[in-house]
């Protein structure tokens, strides 16, 4: 999520649009982030963590789409805010499975680690969007294209370790 969101201004200006409509365009997304926490607990009581976890990838992978073609406004306002809600689900639902999967005792290691690990590649993240960016086909829609096909392995890691663990017995769990 951070790999395009952090290089989604550079796109919108980089395509001749206004400083002000990228500005829109990541408030956009920033909404879409958070607002839907005030539901998803819910949603994840209703469905389970796994499968909020998988709807969040699939959206994700829905943004991606959706950037994938063009360079119009509404395609940027409409893949950031996929992308918001695709974090979500995606994000508060693993949260939900890590803090299920391991004992009262472990869980703040646990968590701890996991954010460690999160947020460094939230940073390599973020300094490799702009390098997918500059140096992807010479032009801002080339960068822009990279960088979302850039997402499409995390994607499929995240999607076949999700399945890994569904296959899993519940007693290893």
């Amino acid at each position: 999520m951070n790999l395009v969101m952090t290089s989604s201004p550079l796109a919108v200006v980089g395509c001749g649009f206004e400083t002000s409509d990228a500005a829109n365009v990541v408030t956009a997304h920033v909404l879409a982030m958070y607002a839907p926490s005030f539901f998803t607990g819910h949603v994840i009581a209703r469905l389970g963590a796994e499968k909020v976890v998988a709807i969040g990838l699939t959206i994700l992978a829905a943004a991606g789409a959706v950037a994938m073609t063009g360079v119009a406004l509404e395609n940027f306002f409409l893949a950031l805010i996929l992308l918001g809600v695709g974090w979500n689900f995606g994000f508060i639902g693993a949260t939900a499975m890590l803090s299920a999967n391991h004992t009262p005792a472990e869980r703040g290691r646990m968590q701890g680690l996991n954010d460690f690990v999160v947020f460094a590649g939230v940073s390599v993240a973020s300094f490799a969007s702009g390098g997918l960016m500059n140096c992807s086909g010479g032009s801002v829609q080339a960068g822009w294209s990279a960088v979302n096909m850039a997402m499409l392995p995390f994607l499929v890691l995240a999607g076949g370790a999700l399945i890994w663990f569904a296959l899993r017995p519940k007693e290893t769990r």
